[in-house]
């Protein structure tokens, strides 16, 4: 029966981020651009601002420019997602002793670390297809990959296996740290409405919320960890660009990304594409959980 409530976690974890990344991709696409964009480079466009970008993108390349590198975005979502939650559960599970009894912060925070760091092996690979595929741009001097299977053909041929886990150190970060800012947020937050709703409807437990109330903790927990991790969004990101055009990368590891962007940004540096960003996952997070704690909610009436 614990397994299959295990199961039940990866499944609504999984459709929860396909129907995210369908409405949002467009914001990751320019979210990717800024990230990347440090002024010095002449084969990426500039933008002013988001609403701007994403006309420009929109005029200049299409529907097939806002949608770039869609196919792996939702791969690698659904796949997040759905690892994540399996993951985070059984972690619960095992910190719990398989007992309902409440665990700490300290106890969410570790569950939700191990879960990040296993679902970043797993993914690091489809995120920097992602990445290749969304700056390609009509300024491009290599030639585009045509799709998925040529972009990871060409990178294994020119680059070999280990450039698919270029980005990996600040990945791990990103996914240790947001998740575990995150769900612990989330989870702590969760925890305090379940009980202020309890005490004035006296009913118990997580019954008492409604999609307003996820929306609410999904969208909260999802600002807290934005706003401490983003930077590991931007190195990752530069660490993961395709190399010159001589073969070799712009950035040799993340301490060049570090001290380069310090040197010609600054701290904003840092921060590019945030507006976009969170445009795209303080309402992608509330969606999410929304649709997961309502997948949760069905397959357990199903059961009963």
């Amino acid at each position: 029966m614990t397994g299959k409530r295990e199961w039940e976690n990866a499944t609504a974890g999984a459709i929860a981020g396909f129907a995210t990344v369908a409405v949002m991709h467009p914001l990751d696409v320019v979210r990717t651009r800024f990230q990347v964009n440090d002024g010095r480079i002449a084969n990426l466009p500039t933008y002013k601002n988001t609403p701007q970008a994403l006309f420009t993108i929109a005029r200049s390349e299409g529907l097939r420019g806002l949608y770039a590198g869609f196919s792996p975005a939702v791969l690698g979502s659904s796949v997040s997602w759905g690892l994540f939650f399996f993951f985070y559960s059984r972690a619960k599970k095992r910190y719990s002793h398989d007992t309902e009894e409440k665990l700490s912060p300290r106890f969410h925070l570790a569950a939700a670390a191990e879960a990040g760091a296993l679902v970043s092996f797993c993914t690091n690979p489809v995120w920097l297809i992602k990445t290749r595929l969304q700056l390609q741009n009509p300024l491009h001097q290599t030639r585009q990959y045509a799709g998925v299977y040529d972009a990871f053909r060409t990178i294994l041929k020119e680059e070999g296996w280990t450039a698919f886990y270029r980005g990996i150190w600040p990945s791990l970060f990103l996914q240790v740290s947001h998740g575990s800012i995150q769900f612990a947020a989330y989870e702590e937050l969760r925890t305090l409405i379940v009980d202020f709703k309890s005490e004035r409807t006296k009913s118990k437990g997580a019954e008492v919320l409604n999609s307003l109330d996820y929306t609410i903790l999904g969208a909260s927990s999802k600002v807290a960890a934005i706003l401490f991790t983003y930077p590991f969004q931007v190195i990752r990101s530069r660490l993961q660009q395709r190399p010159n055009t001589d073969g070799v990368p712009r950035y040799a590891d993340s301490f060049h990304v570090v001290k380069e962007t310090a040197r010609f940004e600054g701290l904003r540096g840092f921060y590019k594409g945030i507006t976009a960003n969170l445009l795209k996952n303080v309402p992608a997070s509330a969606v999410t959980f929304v649709v997961y704690e309502n997948v949760l909610k069905s397959t357990s009436w199903m059961q009963d």
